[in-house]
């Protein structure tokens, strides 16, 4: 007999219920798609349990105790390393899921400046636990965001100065794949880049992640055409293209 597949209310629950009682742990919400109601069949499960800072290891525990009291964990993926010194991350796929039903999971000490909150950048947090309300979402610093923009700008402008060049030389070299990847993370990254600070400047480095909701369509359209590049010739065409472009939005910038 073929088991049913296991929903995302389900496991939000069963993690819910294991953790509410544990004296440690102060908060959980869930983010992501949730956060800015797009959850679809392919939505993975954001979530974020803040906690007694000497408590992230024993959280991990019981969260992982109450997946496997659903269903055997098929894969775990922890994260190296965090730009956030007081976060972890870990990722799971349990058997009896859809392959799609990802739990991410970030534990966050309760000492943490950064508890990914603020509603203009990360959506509207749907809280399960918040004891004695010690979690509050920040209002958003405005004249910090403005100067972060305008210094990051600049800076986009002056590594596209330098380095987008090497997608020529490559190509000039007859080292098509390394000018591709280069066109890719350089030239278009920029693009990229240059285009959130001037449409989403709350998702200014969310890189091409939320693009299709959140940039005009056309401005997707062209970021499409240009990122799908089927030969050599097409290459260097999308390069100068996107090169002009890229010379556009910065004149219109500054």
């Amino acid at each position: 007999m073929t088991r049913r597949k296991l929903t995302r209310e389900v496991v939000i629950k069963a993690i819910v219920d294991s953790v509410k009682s544990l004296y440690y742990v102060q908060a959980l919400y869930e983010g992501g798609a949730t956060a800015f109601n797009r959850v679809d069949e392919w939505s993975d499960i954001d979530l974020y349990i803040v906690v007694d800072d000497e408590k992230v290891n024993e959280t991990f525990d019981a969260v992982e105790t109450a997946l496997k009291s659903l269903a055997p964990i098929k894969h775990k993926y922890s994260m190296p390393k965090l730009p956030w010194p007081n976060v972890s991350q870990a990722f799971y796929r349990l058997e009896q899921t859809s392959e799609y039903l990802i739990i991410d999971l970030a534990v966050i000490k309760l000492g943490s400046p950064e508890k990914f909150l603020e509603p203009q950048i990360h959506g509207k947090a749907v809280f399960y636990i918040n004891k004695f309300d010690r979690v509050k979402v920040p209002i958003l610093d405005k004249e910090e965001l403005e100067k972060n923009l305008k210094q990051k700008l600049e800076q986009v402008r002056d590594k596209f100065a330098i380095f987008n060049i090497n997608v020529q030389k490559e190509i000039n070299r007859g080292n098509y794949l390394e000018a591709l990847i280069l066109y890719n993370s350089i030239t278009l990254g920029s693009v990229v880049d240059a285009l959130r600070i001037k449409y989403t400047p709350f998702h200014h480095d969310f890189k091409t992640r939320y693009v299709e909701y959140e940039l005009p369509k056309q401005i997707t359209g062209e970021l499409q055409r240009l990122y799908f590049v089927k030969d050599v010739k097409d290459l260097m065409r999308k390069y100068r293209e996107g090169t002009r472009w890229f010379d556009e939005i910065i004149k219109e910038s500054f």
